[in-house]
C-alpha cells in the first residue's frame, strides 16, 4: 500500500528512538534508579535537585568510561547483526518491527484499517501488475543440456542450471509435449512418466525404453537434448524426431475435427513438430549453418504463424545479426517491435545497436557537447536510453564490465537472467559494429529515474528474488537499483564510534571529561531547574509536600 508522505521519516524517527534507547539504557537505568530514591524522601524540589547535582558530582571517570564503552559495545553488536541481516534479506529488521509494531502504538496508520480500503483497492493493481512483470518466460536461445550444459559441468564441476529452472522446464516439457490420451499408447506413456522424473539416467533410460516400442518423437527429443554429448549428435536425433513428428501430426491433423480428444491430441503433435524444426534450425545455427538456418526458421514462420510462444523470431535476428543482414534486421523489427507485442532485451537493444551503427563510427562525445546531436545521433541516444530502461542489466556485461555465464533455461523480463541470456549470443554483434561499444559507455552510469518508469511500466521490485532463483549461486546476481544503506545502519554506526570515541577520551583524560560531563548535565538540567522553581513558587509548599508524598 502507498504510504502517506512523511511515512519515511517517520519510520526513521522511529528508529533513531528506538536505537538511543538501547543504546542509552543503562543510563537511563541508573537515573530512574536514583530519581526513586531521593522522591521518596519529602524534600523540596531545590533539595531534589541538589541532591541529584551531588549525586551527578560523586560520579567517578571509571563510571563514565563504563557507561559509554557499554554503549558502544552494544551498538556495535546491533549493527554487525542488522548488517548481516541486511546482507542477507535485503532489509532491515529493525525497521520491520518498528513499522509492524511500534508505528500503530505512536500514531502511525494501520494498514489493516478500513479507512485505507480503497488505497488498498487501488494499489492492487500496482501489485498485479508487478506480478505479471515478473513472470518467468522460456529462454528461445537456451542451450542443450547434454552438449552444452553437461560439458560445462563436466569441465569446472558447477552446475550452470538450478533445480527451480529445471523444474519449470520439466513443467514446460508436460505441457507441450504430452495430452490426455498419452495412456493409450504404450510409448507415449513411458515418455509422460518420463518428463516427469527428476533423475537424469532415469529420464533417458525410460526413452529407449519407448523407442523400443516406437518411433517416438519425444522419446528422441529427450535424447537430443540430455543424452547426445555434441550438436552433431543431438541433430541427427533431432532428424530422427522430425521423421517421427510429421507422420503423428499428419495423422492427428486429418482426426483434430473428431472430438476434443484428437484435437488436444493435434495440439500435442503441433507443439513437438514445431519444437524439433525450431531445434534443428538451432542446431544448423550452431554448426556453421546459419543461411539454413535462417531459411528454417523463415518457413517455420511461415507454416506456424500463431506459435509466438516459442519466439522463434529472437532465434532469427540472432541469426540475421552474424550474416550481418542489417535490412532484413528491421524488416523483422519492424513486424515485432510494436506497442501492442510484448517486449524483450532483444527487442529493444536489436533495434539500438542498428540506430547506433548509423552513427557510432564517426560519434564523438566530446564533439557531440560542442555541435549539439544530429536527428540520427538523437535517435540512437534515445534508442539506446529506451534498451537501458527496459533491462538495465545489459551494458554491464555488453561493456565487459561483469563475467558472463551460461544462460539459463528460463529468463524473467527486465531481469539480470535476461540480461545474461541476450548478452552470451549478441556480444560479439555489438563487437562486430564500430563504434557501437563506445556509444552503449556513455550509459554506464544507468539513470536513476529509470525505475520511475518513462517509456515502459516501473521497473519492477521482484526481478532480485526470481533471478536468484534461476541463476546459479556462484553467479553475483545484479540488482537494480541498487540498495542504499538504510538510515539505521548509518545512525548506529554513528552512534557506535561516538560512543567508542567517548569512551577513549574518558578513558584518556579523565578529569577533562569530567568537567565536560558536568557542564554538560548542568546545562541540561537547567530549563528543568528553572522550570521546577517557578512551580515551587506558585504552588503552596503543603500542597507540594504532599505531592512529594504521594
Amino acid at each position: 500500500m502507498a504510504e502517506a508522505p512523511g511515512a519515511g521519516f517517520v519510520e526513521q524517527l522511529q528508529c533513531c528512538l528506538v536505537w538511543s534507547w538501547t543504546s542509552l539504557w543503562s543510563l537511563w537505568f541508573f537515573a530512574a534508579l536514583f530519581l526513586v530514591y531521593v522522591l521518596r524522601v519529602p524534600l523540596r524540589v531545590h533539595d531534589h535537585l541538589a541532591t541529584v547535582s551531588m549525586f551527578l558530582n560523586t560520579l567517578t571517570p571509571k563510571f563514565y568510561v563504563a557507561l559509554t564503552g557499554t554503549s558502544s559495545l552494544i551498538s556495535g553488536l546491533i549493527l554487525i547483526f542488522e548488517w548481516w541481516y541486511f546482507r542477507k534479506y535485503g532489509t532491515s529488521f529493525i525497521e520491520q518491527v518498528s513499522v509492524s509494531h511500534l508505528r500503530p502504538l505512536l500514531g502511525g496508520v494501520d494498514n489493516n484499517s478500513p479507512n485505507n480500503s480503497n488505497a488498498s483497492n487501488g494499489d492492487s493493481d500496482s501489485s498485479r501488475q508487478s506480478v505479471s512483470e515478473c513472470k518467468v518466460w522460456r529462454n528461445p536461445l537456451n542451450l542443450f543440456r547434454g552438449a552444452e550444459y553437461n560439458r560445462y559441468t563436466w569441465v569446472t564441476g558447477r552446475e550452470p542450471l538450478t533445480y527451480y529452472d529445471m523444474n519449470l522446464s520439466a513443467q514446460d516439457h508436460q505441457t507441450f509435449f504430452t495430452c490426455d490420451t498419452d495412456h493409450l499408447r504404450p510409448a507415449d506413456a513411458i515418455m509422460q512418466k518420463a518428463w516427469r522424473e527428476r533423475n537424469p539416467q532415469a529420464r533417458i533410460s525410460a526413452a529407449h525404453e519407448a523407442l523400443e516400442l516406437n518411433e517416438c518423437a519425444t522419446a528422441y527429443i529427450l535424447l537430443a537434448e540430455e543424452e547426445a554429448t555434441t550438436i552433431v549428435e543431438a541433430e541427427k536425433l533431432f532428424k530422427q524426431a522430425l521423421k517421427a513428428g510429421e507422420g503423428c501430426y499428419r495423422r492427428s491433423q486429418q482426426l483434430q475435427h473428431h472430438g476434443a480428444q484428437y484435437e488436444a491430441q493435434h495440439r500435442r503433435d503441433t507443439n513437438v513438430l514445431v519444437y524439433i524444426k525450431r531445434r534443428l534450425a538451432m542446431c544448423a545455427r550452431k554448426l556453421g549453418r546459419t543461411r539454413e538456418a535462417v531459411k528454417m526458421m523463415r518457413d517455420l514462420m511461415k507454416e506456424f504463424p500463431l506459435l509466438s510462444m516459442f519466439n522463434i523470431h529472437e532465434n532469427l535476428l540472432e541469426a540475421l545479426l552474424e550474416l550481418q543482414a542489417y535490412a532484413d534486421v528491421q524488416a523483422v523489427l519492424a513486424k515485432y517491435d510494436d506497442i501492442s507485442l510484448p517486449k524483450s532485451a532483444t527487442i529493444c537493444y536489436t533495434a539500438a545497436l542498428l540506430k547506433a551503427r548509423a552513427v557510432s563510427d564517426k560519434f564523438s562525445p566530446e564533439a557531440a557537447s560542442r555541435r549539439g546531436l544530429s536527428t540520427a545521433e538523437m535517435n540512437a541516444v534515445e534508442a539506446i536510453h529506451r534498451a537501458v530502461e527496459f533491462n538495465p542489466h545489459v551494458p554491464k556485461y555488453l561493456l565487459e564490465m561483469k563475467s558472463l555465464i551460461l544462460p539459463p533455461e528460463h529468463i524473467l523480463k527486465r531481469g539480470d537472467s535476461e540480461a545474461i541470456a541476450y548478452a552470451f549470443f549478441h556480444l560479439q554483434h555489438w563487437k562486430r559494429v564500430e563504434g557501437a561499444l563506445n556509444l552503449l559507455h556513455s550509459f554506464r552510469m544507468i539513470p536513476y529515474p529509470l525505475e520511475k518508469g518513462h517509456l515502459f511500466y516501473p521497473y519492477p521490485i521482484c526481478t532480485e528474488t526470481a533471478d536468484r532463483e534461476l541463476l546459479p549461486s556462484f553467479h553475483e546476481v545484479s540488482v537494480y537499483p541498487k540498495k542504499e544503506l538504510p538510515f539505521f545502519i548509518l545512525f548506529t554506526a554513528g552512534l557506535c564510534s561516538f560512543t567508542a570515541m567517548l569512551a577513549l577520551l574518558t578513558h584518556q583524560f579523565p578529569e577533562l571529561m569530567g568537567v565536560f560531563a558536568k557542564a554538560f548535565l548542568s546545562t541540561l538540567f537547567a530549563p528543568l531547574n528553572f522550570v521546577m522553581e517557578k512551580v515551587e513558587s506558585i504552588l503552596p509548599s503543603s500542597l507540594w509536600h504532599q505531592l512529594t508524598r504521594i
